[in-house]
């Protein structure tokens, strides 16, 4: 088994780009592996039984393993690009086992629905292995305007009966936001809102949602059935899921959603057969990233960098004009509900003051994405002069 995952890892091709440059801060790890030996899969409902091995040789095309205290080995992918967050390329899918997230990575039915990720400041995002199925490890976050969600890190356990359970912090930018009309979009990394909005989509939702375990098997209840369809204005489809035979026998349906989701044990003793160590990954892996970025797709780099701009400043912007007139709305209301003139006066006054920080917020969005543009862009024509004069 593990043989034939690995063969079919070689010869695919994966999304363009491959420098992670994104500020977020570095947590300060407490605890190994997630301890899973209190919950877990059925076995009697899986056809496949694979152990960490099997994860080491078919992740090990797709990216780095590295030797990361507390954790053991971790993976970090490779050809990613520059927004890229877990989580961010693909679609979600209302299933039997609540909101399942559908990659588009051909190696995300292992890192998405087993284990945990995590930042580290020179690695940047990195997967730690983990024994047990979700749809989704993440949390949710949503309101009127936004929904939003986040992977869950290592240090998060996840409790029967309690749901996540363990201190644990998720920075602002560790969230992925889209509007809510956009979220059942099949293409959800190109409506997601870039990360410096995430502080005031912060502000415009709440945390509502956690997993749930039902007969020893984690259910992602997410995001309330009632506001997608709200917010969407679509119904919303649910999708039987279903055992794929292995990772290339995974689709999507009209009502079905074929899924490879083996049973897997922890295997202490297996490794890696290509490594780093920590020190020297977080050396040479930001170089390896910068070499690699003319060599991500059949179209230019800078064409790509280009387009994936485009379409984030577009996707800011519609989002501040929704906020101007939620605001706005919200600001009218105030003004109905006074019974006095003075009421109403004041009310409008404190509409403007609220719209004036919205202005000045928003401005700061606008600037943060502009600068971090130019820097990718100097970025790019750097690796390009040194491929030029190599």
């Amino acid at each position: 088994m593990r043989n034939k995952l690995a063969v079919m890892a070689f010869g695919l091709v994966f999304l363009a780009g491959c420098l992670t440059n994104v500020p977020y801060d570095v947590d300060d790890p407490r605890a190994g592996p997630p301890d899973e030996g209190g919950y877990g899969t059925n076995p009697h409902r899986y056809r496949h039984d694979m152990d960490f091995a099997d994860f080491y040789d078919y992740l090990a095309p797709h990216g780095v393993w590295v030797s990361y205290r507390p954790y053991g080995y971790v993976w970090v992918p490779r050809h990613v690009g520059y927004r890229w967050r877990p989580y961010s390329s693909g679609r979600w899918l209302w299933t039997d086992y609540g909101w399942t997230w559908i990659a588009r990575e051909e190696w995300g039915w292992v890192p998405f629905h087993y284990g945990r990720w995590s930042w580290d400041r020179s690695l940047g995002w990195f997967w730690v292995p983990g024994t047990v199925w979700a749809p989704a490890w993440v949390t949710w976050r949503w309101g009127d305007i936004y929904i939003g969600w986040a992977p869950l890190p290592p240090d998060a356990d996840f409790v029967p009966g309690m749901g996540i359970h363990g201190p644990y912090h998720l920075h602002d930018d560790r969230w992925v936001f889209v509007e809510g009309r956009d979220f059942q979009h099949d293409r959800i990394d190109r409506y997601a809102l870039p990360y410096e909005k995430n502080p005031s989509a912060l502000r415009f939702s709440v945390h509502k949602s956690e997993l749930a375990a039902r007969d020893r098997e984690v259910h992602n209840e997410g995001a309330d059935i009632e506001d997608v369809r709200r917010l969407t204005r679509t119904a919303v489809s649910r999708h039987e899921l279903e055992d794929a035979d292995g990772p290339d026998d995974i689709r999507v349906g009209e009502r079905s959603v074929r899924i490879f989701r083996p049973a897997v044990k922890k295997n202490e003793s297996a490794r890696p057969k290509s490594s780093m160590d920590q020190t020297e990954a977080e050396k040479d892996l930001p170089e390896i990233r910068k070499k690699e970025l003319e060599n991500g797709g059949s179209e230019p780099a800078a064409v790509r960098l280009k387009e994936g701009q485009d379409r984030e400043m577009r996707s800011l912007e519609r989002s501040q004009e929704v906020e101007k007139e939620a605001l706005k709305r919200r600001v009218e209301a105030d003004e109905q509900k006074a019974e006095t003139p003075a009421e109403k006066e004041k009310a409008a006054k404190e509409g403007e003051v609220k719209a004036g920080e919205l202005r000045k917020t928003q401005e700061g969005e606008k600037a943060k994405v502009g600068a971090r543009h130019e820097e990718e862009k100097k970025t790019l024509k750097g690796t390009i002069r040194k491929k030029e004069g190599a």
